[in-house]
Parts: structure tokens; C-alpha cells; sequence
């Protein structure tokens, strides 16, 4: 899982804290989920986003304007204007990250991230958080990423423990201990 960018971090809390304080943590999340599926159906906003030939304002305006059509809550909205005014808007990924990983913690749900060579099935994605609820004597919510390097296996990030099994890492150990033969 790709390290939240620490500005992207500190914007989530405060972000967070204050939905907590206004009872519009639920709101707030959809509002960056929605987000940030729009960033991953196009990355056309993304990169321009977080782009330096753009203007800090004319993202803050856009931003705003997708806000408002969205009819995004004002914290979020408020949130994103001052991440693009402080030159963060490239940040916005990280954030939706940063607020669903605090929602969940709040919740008492861990928050997984998997990394496999093809797409889930959801009956996969089940059966891994079966398998992960004993695991941890939690709920677990996933999130999936699929890398063809991965070839096969998954990788598996809870928090700051990590499950390996995947052919690339089994490969390179096979290689390194060949080497040393």
C-alpha cells in the first residue's frame, strides 16, 4: 500500500475531528469515496490536479464547482478549497485514504489493503475477510488494487503488518538463495 503523503495525513485528522464534532463522519466519507472513484474512473482531474501549470485558485473553483453539483457536505467542500489553495490539491487521494482509515478505526473496523495479480471476486473478497476477522478478532474492510507484477498470490497490508505470498516474492527468494549456492 502506497504511504499516505504526511500533509494528506494532517489534512484527514483535522478533517476528521472536525466531522466527529459536526456528527457527519458518514457524510464526509461518501462524499470522498465518490471522489475518489471519480479520480480513478479519469485520471484527467488527477493529473490535473496535480499539476503545476494549473492555478491553485482555478482547482480550488473547480473543486468547489464539483462540490456543489455533488452536493458534496460543506466540511468536505471546505476541506478540498483549502488542500488546492496550500498547493495539496494533488493530495485529494490521500485524504479520501487518510479519512476512510480514521472512519474505520472509529468504527472498530481494521482497514486492509490487498494486492493480487487479477481483480477479486467478491466471493474471494469474502472469504479473505472471514479469514481475516479470525485472524485479527475484528471486522476488516478491504480495499483491492490489482499489480500484474504481483503474478499471482496476494499481498495483504493491515496496518503496519504485512502478509507476502505472493509468486514475485517467492520468486526473488528462490533467486536470491540460488546466488548464494
Amino acid at each position: 500500500m502506497a504511504k499516505i503523503d504526511g500533509a494528506a495525513e494532517r489534512y484527514a485528522t483535522a478533517l476528521f475531528d472536525l466531522a466527529k464534532d459536526a456528527k457527519a463522519i458518514d457524510a464526509v466519507e461518501a462524499d470522498l469515496n465518490g471522489l475518489l472513484a471519480a479520480l480513478g474512473e479519469d485520471d484527467t482531474l488527477g493529473k490535473a490536479l496535480a499539476s503545476p501549470l494549473y492555478e491553485a485558485e482555478g482547482k480550488a473553483a473547480s473543486l468547489e464547482a464539483i462540490g456543489d453539483k455533488a452536493g458534496f457536505h460543506a466540511l468536505t467542500r471546505n476541506t478540498l478549497g483549502v488542500m488546492a489553495r496550500n498547493g495539496r490539491a494533488g493530495l485529494i487521494g490521500d485524504l479520501a485514504r487518510g479519512f476512510a482509515a480514521l472512519a474505520a478505526a472509529e468504527r472498530g473496523i481494521s482497514e486492509a489493503h490487498v494486492t493480487s495479480a487479477t481483480k477479486l471476486t467478491d466471493k474471494e473478497i469474502d472469504a479473505l475477510k472471514a479469514s481475516l476477522k479470525r485472524a485479527l478478532g475484528r471486522d476488516v474492510e478491504i480495499r483491492t488494487e490489482t499489480d500484474p507484477a504481483v503474478l499471482g498470490g496476494l499481498i495483504v497490508q493491515v496496518g503496519s503488518r504485512m502478509f507476502d505470498s505472493s509468486l514475485r516474492t517467492k520468486l526473488d527468494g528462490l533467486r536470491t538463495a540460488m546466488k548464494e549456492a
